[in-house]
C-alpha cells in the first residue's frame, strides 16, 4: 500500500467516526453532567439544614441537564459554536425561570418571568443569605435567602458541568465538581467527608472512561483494565488520604460563630479553642452593660427551664415598671450589631424599655424584658435599645425584703440535697436583711471558690442539676454555669423567688468610638450566666457570684451623695470601661474562660487542615497525571538499557497524549520522516532512534550506543511538545489518552 493510500485510508476512518458519532445531545453526557452536579452538592447537606434549598438545587440540575441534551439533540446537525450557543442561552432562560418559579413564583409573570418585584425580592434575600453565610454557625439553618442563592448558585455550576462533560473535558469537569464540593469542608473546617471523597473518585473515573471512549480520533479501544486500574488507585487514594487529615469536628464553627439556645450547657462553646467577635455594642451608659438573652425559672431537680411566658408585639412595649417612684433610674441608650451569634434570642440589656432597628417578626416576654422570635434569627441585626439604671440606695435595699418564692402546687416537689440548704444558712448567718444574704452569699464565692473550665469535667459534675451543685460546693470550683445554679438553689432554700440569666459580660473596650459612644467587642467566650432576685419596688436584682468575672453587685448608701434617694453605683452585676476590670480569670490553659477574650488577639486558624484538605482533592485530581509519569519514567529507564522497543513505545504514547496523528501501518522509518517534516523534529535525533528500532529487530543494541537512544527519545518528546499548542500540552498532562488505548502492538513495524 503506497503512502498516498494510507492517508486516505486514514482520512476515511476519520471521516466514518465523525459521521456515526453519537450526537452530543445523548442522554449520557446530560446524565454525567447532572450525577456530577449532584456531587458537587453533597457536601452541603452537612452544612446547611435540611429544607427547600436542595429540593431547589435538585430542580435546577436536573432541568439544565434536560434542557442541554434537548437542545444538542434537536440542534446535532448545526454548525458546533451555533448549538453550544443556542444550548447555553436556553439553559440560562429555563434554569432561571426554575429558580424564580420555587423562590418567588407570586412576583413573577406566569410565575417564571421575572419583574421589578421580583429582582427586589432576590437582592433581599441575596443581603440576608450574604449575613447568614459570612457570621452563622454551621450547621445553618434553611431559609428562603439560603434556597434562592443555592439555586443560583448550582444553575450557574450545572450549567459549567453540562458544558464541560458535552466537550468531553473530564479534568475540568471533575476539578469544577471537586472545588465546589470542598468548600463547606474547607470554610467550616469540619470533617472530611469520606463517602463524598469515593462518589467524586468514581466520578473521575466514569468521565476519563466516557471522554477516551467517545475520542473520534483514535481507533482503538478503551482498555477497561487500564481505566479500572486507574479507578482502584484513585479510590484508594481518596479513601486513604480522607481520613488521615487533621480535620475534626472539634475546629468545626470556631471560624464561623456560635449557635446560642436557652439550655445552661454553656462549657462546650466557652471550651472552643479560638474565641471570634459575636457582637458588638455602643453606649451611652458610663459602662457597658450585661446583655441577657432569655432568664430560667423552673428547676426540676436536673436542669432549669427557660421561661416561656407570653409574648407581644414591639408596638405593645415591654410591661409595666418594675419599680417605684422613689427609685432613682436613669435612662441610657444601648446600639448593638449582632455579626457572629445565632440565636431566636436578641441581647438586650436590662431592664429594656423599647427597641428600634428589629422587624415585627420579634416579639417581646413581658415577664423578663427579653425579645425573642419564632421565625428571625439574631445574627445580622442592628438596632438600638432603650433601658433603665435602676438604682435603689443602699438603705432602701436593705428595708425591702426580697420576694417570697412562688410554689406551684401541682409541680412534683424536688429533694434537694441537704448540704444546699445547710451551707446557704451558715454562710448568712449573720445578715439581718435579705439583701446583705445575697451579699454574703456572693461574696463567698467569689472569695471561698476558683474559676476552671476543667474542674467539672474531670470531677463528672458538669451540669447544674441538684447532684452536681452538691459536687461544686464540695469541690468549689467550676465556672459560671455553676456558680449561678448553686447560688439560685441556695436563694431559694432561703425562700428567695430566683432566676437565672443566660447571656454575655460586657465585653471589652476598644478605641472605636460611634459619635460620643466608646464601642465594645463581646467575644463568643464571653457567653455567661448569673442569677437575680425579685425586689418588690425596684424590681430583678442581678448578682455576680462567679469568681474574678465581671463587678459584684454593690449599691452605695444615700448619704454618700448628699442624702435622699440620689446617686449610688450601678445595679450590679455590670463591667467598667476598663479591659482590666472586665476580663476573665488567668488560667494556664487553651482556654481562658467566660471572656477569655478580653486578655488579647484573637487566636488565628491553623491553615493546616484547609491546605492538606485541598492537596488531597489535587492528588486525587492528578492521579491520571502521577501515574503517566511513573510509565514514563520507567520506560525511559529501560531505553536507557538500549531497549529501543520501550523507547519507541514511549514515542508513540507521547504522541498518542498531544493528539498527534498515529497509525499502525506506518513503519518507525515513515513516521520519523513525517515527524521531521511536520512536527520540525530534529533529524539526527529521530535517525538515531529510528535506527536503534530497526537494529532491534535484527541484532542487539550496542552498549555505547545506550545513553545515545534515551538522549534522543528526550529530545524528540521535548520537540514534539513544542510542536503543539499550550492547550494540547496542559490535556496531555492532566488527561493521558496513552493510559486509556490498547497496546496491541508494543514492537513497531520495522521495513
Amino acid at each position: 500500500m503506497s503512502r498516498a493510500d494510507r492517508q486516505a485510508a486514514r482520512a476515511s476512518r476519520l471521516s466514518w467516526h465523525r459521521e456515526h458519532e453519537l450526537p452530543a445531545g445523548t442522554v449520557l453526557p446530560s446524565v454525567l453532567a447532572a450525577g456530577a452536579g449532584l456531587v458537587a452538592m453533597w457536601p452541603y447537606t452537612s452544612v446547611i439544614e435540611p429544607g427547600t434549598w436542595s429540593f431547589a438545587v435538585l430542580v435546577v440540575i436536573v432541568v439544565t441537564a434536560l434542557t442541554g441534551m434537548t437542545m444538542r439533540t434537536v440542534m446535532r446537525r448545526r454548525a458546533a459554536w451555533a448549538r453550544d450557543l443556542a444550548t447555553i442561552g436556553v439553559q440560562v432562560l429555563v434554569a432561571t425561570g426554575a429558580v424564580v418559579l420555587l423562590v418567588a413564583g407570586d412576583t413573577a409573570v406566569f410565575g417564571v418571568i421575572p419583574t421589578d418585584a421580583t429582582i427586589f425580592t432576590f437582592q433581599t434575600l441575596a443581603a440576608s443569605a450574604w449575613e447568614e453565610v459570612m457570621f452563622g454557625s454551621a450547621p445553618i439553618a434553611a431559609s428562603p435567602g439560603l434556597e434562592a442563592m443555592m439555586g443560583i448558585g448550582f444553575a450557574v455550576v450545572a450549567i459549567l458541568l453540562d458544558q464541560l462533560v458535552a466537550q468531553r473535558g473530564a479534568i475540568l469537569t471533575s476539578l469544577l465538581t471537586a472545588v465546589v464540593g470542598s468548600v463547606p469542608m474547607i470554610v467550616t473546617l469540619g470533617d472530611v467527608n469520606v463517602v463524598w471523597f469515593v462518589m467524586l473518585g468514581i466520578l473521575i473515573v466514569v468521565l476519563l472512561r466516557y471522554t477516551a471512549a467517545q475520542n473520534p480520533e483514535s481507533p482503538r479501544r478503551t482498555s477497561t483494565a487500564v481505566a479500572a486500574g486507574v479507578g482502584v488507585a484513585a479510590l484508594a487514594v481518596t479513601v486513604i488520604v480522607a481520613p488521615v487529615l487533621p480535620v475534626s469536628a472539634s475546629l468545626a464553627g470556631t471560624g464561623v460563630g456560635v449557635t446560642v439556645d436557652a439550655s445552661l450547657r454553656l462549657g462546650d462553646d466557652l471550651r472552643q479553642p479560638n474565641p471570634v467577635e459575636v457582637l458588638t455594642m455602643a453606649t451611652t451608659a458610663d459602662t457597658a452593660p450585661y446583655l441577657r438573652l432569655t432568664t430560667l425559672s423552673e428547676f426540676d431537680g436536673r436542669v432549669w427551664e427557660p421561661d416561656r411566658g407570653d409574648l407581644q408585639s414591639l408596638s405593645d412595649g415591654f410591661g409595666p415598671d418594675e419599680w417605684g417612684d422613689d427609685i432613682e433610674t436613669t435612662d441610657q441608650n444601648t446600639s448593638i450589631r449582632v455579626v457572629r451569634m445565632s440565636s431566636s434570642w436578641l441581647p438586650v440589656p436590662y431592664p429594656a424599655t423599647s427597641v428600634q432597628g428589629i422587624t415585627a417578626g420579634w416579639r417581646v416576654s413581658t415577664e423578663n424584658r427579653t425579645i425573642t422570635s419564632r421565625t428571625a434569627d439574631a445574627v445580622g441585626n442592628d438596632y438600638t435599645v432603650r433601658s433603665i439604671e435602676v438604682a435603689p440606695t443602699l438603705e432602701q435595699i436593705r428595708a425591702i425584703p426580697a420576694a417570697e418564692r412562688i410554689v406551684d402546687p401541682d409541680a412534683e416537689p424536688v429533694e434537694l440535697p441537704a448540704v444546699i440548704a445547710e451551707t446557704a444558712a451558715e454562710v448568712t448567718a449573720d445578715a439581718t436583711n435579705d439583701y446583705d444574704r445575697l451579699i454574703d452569699l456572693q461574696s463567698w464565692f467569689r472569695s471561698q471558690f476558683a474559676y476552671s473550665l476543667d474542674t467539672p469535667v474531670d470531677e463528672g459534675f458538669d451540669g447544674t442539676g441538684a447532684d452536681a451543685v452538691a459536687q461544686f460546693l464540695e469541690v468549689r470550683s467550676g465556672y459560671c454555669i455553676h456558680f449561678a445554679g448553686a447560688f439560685a438553689l441556695m436563694a431559694e432554700s432561703l425562700d428567695m423567688e430566683v432566676r437565672i440569666v443566660v447571656g454575655y459580660l460586657p465585653g471589652v473596650r476598644t478605641d472605636n468610638t460611634r459619635g460620643d459612644e466608646a464601642v465594645y467587642s463581646v467575644s463568643s467566650d464571653q457567653l455567661h450566666s448569673w442569677p437575680e432576685v425579685l425586689f418588690p419596688g425596684v424590681g430583678w436584682v442581678p448578682f455576680e457570684p462567679t469568681a474574678s468575672l465581671g463587678v459584684p453587685t454593690a449599691f452605695a448608701a444615700g448619704s454618700t451623695t448628699g442624702g435622699g434617694s440620689g446617686g449610688s453605683t450601678p445595679t450590679a452585676p455590670s463591667a467598667a470601661p476598663s479591659a482590666e476590670q472586665s476580663s476573665g480569670p488567668v488560667i494556664e490553659r487553651e482556654d481562658a474562660g467566660d471572656n477569655a477574650g478580653a486578655n488579647g488577639e484573637l487566636r488565628r486558624l491553623d491553615p493546616t487542615p484547609v491546605m492538606l484538605t485541598t492537596l488531597g482533592v489535587m492528588v486525587a485530581l492528578l492521579l491520571p497525571a502521577l501515574i503517566r509519569l511513573a510509565i514514563r519514567v520507567a520506560r525511559r529507564g529501560r531505553a536507557k538499557s538500549g531497549d529501543a522497543a520501550s523507547a519507541w513505545t514511549e514515542l508513540r504514547a507521547t504522541m498518542q497524549d498531544l493528539r498527534l496523528p498515529l497509525s499502525d501501518a506506518e513503519t518507525p522509518r515513515m513516521r520519523g520522516v513525517d515527524l521531521v517534516r511536520e512536527n520540525g523534529v530534529d533529524a539526527d535525533a529521530m535517525r538515531a532512534l529510528v535506527d536503534a528500532v530497526e537494529r532491534s529487530s535484527y541484532a542487539r543494541p550496542s552498549p555505547d550506543q545506550s545513553g545515545d537512544l534515551d538522549e534522543a527519545l528526550g529530545e524528540v518528546i521535548v520537540q514534539l511538545r513544542r510542536s503543539v499548542d499550550r492547550r494540547s500540552r496542559v490535556l496531555a498532562f492532566l488527561l493521558p489518552r496513552s493510559l486509556f488505548a490498547s497496546r496491541r502492538t508494543d514492537v513497531p513495524l520495522v521495513a
